[in-house]
């Protein structure tokens, strides 16, 4: 699962906006500005998500799901 802020936080990482991000994941801009406008974790289809983790990744970005090994603990991101 992504939440809303993650997706936000890891393209403010990458010092990517909402179309460039659409474009690298190879899906709409609406479908982006939707996935952010969430409240909470994102409700998308699995292959959008696929697409988008895949493209984070590619750029970099390690996402982080609760629990995962942090030094703070919980959920967020972080560039590899």
């Amino acid at each position: 699962m992504i939440t809303s802020g993650q997706l936000k936080a890891a393209r403010a990482l990458l010092g990517w906006d909402q179309r460039r991000l659409a474009e690298a994941a190879g899906v709409s801009l609406p479908t982006v500005q939707r996935m952010e406008a969430s409240d909470g974790t994102v409700r998308a289809n699995v292959d959008t998500l696929v697409k988008i983790v895949n493209a984070l990744q590619n750029a970099g970005i390690e996402l982080l799901g609760e629990g995962a090994s942090s030094a703070a603990g919980g959920r967020g991101v972080r560039l590899t």
